[in-house]
């Protein structure tokens, strides 16, 4: 009788997963939002991962020439670290339900990300005041390319860090902001790892 019953349960109704909560507890889900960064995060990273694949191809070519790394790399470096700290703070103040710091680690992480990207902007300067040109060294164009499609992903993510800031401007509460300042804390967290392996990885080609 046991097994027919298993073989007869509808675990979609309502009825049937109360009663299997009853006798399991109840079942572990994560917020769609949640669901659906992951999902599109996993499409980054192999979209990366392919980059990263055609750069280590074409290094193989005898007209690959290395890029010097400059300073200013390092320091940016340093400012995304800062920006993603600014945003882990804001995340465990929107936990805490502390508002005002939630703000202020948004725009913390938020101004140093642009800055990021502005120190990044400088770095092609750099580069091209010593001589360096995409269209004539593939190292560089593959490197500008890795660079411009972090920096998209970034400036996506300045988007939702503003959409956020604004509510908290219009008067929500670090309660009711608190899932969009975590998921923006994740995406920075994500970007930051995944520009510590695109650095790496100039470093040692």
């Amino acid at each position: 009788m046991g097994i027919f019953s298993e073989l007869t349960s509808k675990p979609w109704l309502e009825s049937q997963v109360a009663l299997d909560n009853v006798h399991h507890g109840g079942t572990y889900t994560l917020p769609t939002a949640k669901i659906g960064l992951r999902v599109f995060l996993g499409v980054v990273t192999v979209m990366f991962t392919l980059f990263v694949v055609a750069y280590s191809d074409r290094m193989t070519l005898p007209d690959w020439r290395p890029v010097p790394e400059p300073l200013l790399m390092w320091l940016n470096l340093v400012v995304l670290f800062a920006s993603s700290i600014a945003m882990q703070w804001a995340a465990s103040s929107a936990r805490q339900g502390r508002t005002a710091n939630v703000e202020a680690g948004m725009l913390i992480g938020g101004a140093c990300a642009l800055a990021f990207l502005a120190g990044q902007i400088m770095v092609a300067r750099q580069l091209d005041a010593l001589g360096y040109f995409a269209p004539t060294n593939p190292a560089l164009a593959f490197m500008y390319l890795l660079t411009a499609l972090h920096g998209v992903h970034l400036l996506g993510g300045m988007v939702a860090l503003g959409r956020t800031v604004l509510r908290v401007w219009g008067g929500y509460e670090a309660p009711q902001v608190r899932m969009s300042v975590e998921l923006c804390a994740f995406y920075w967290h994500f970007l930051l790892v995944v520009w510590l392996v695109l650095f790496v990885w100039f470093l040692i080609t």
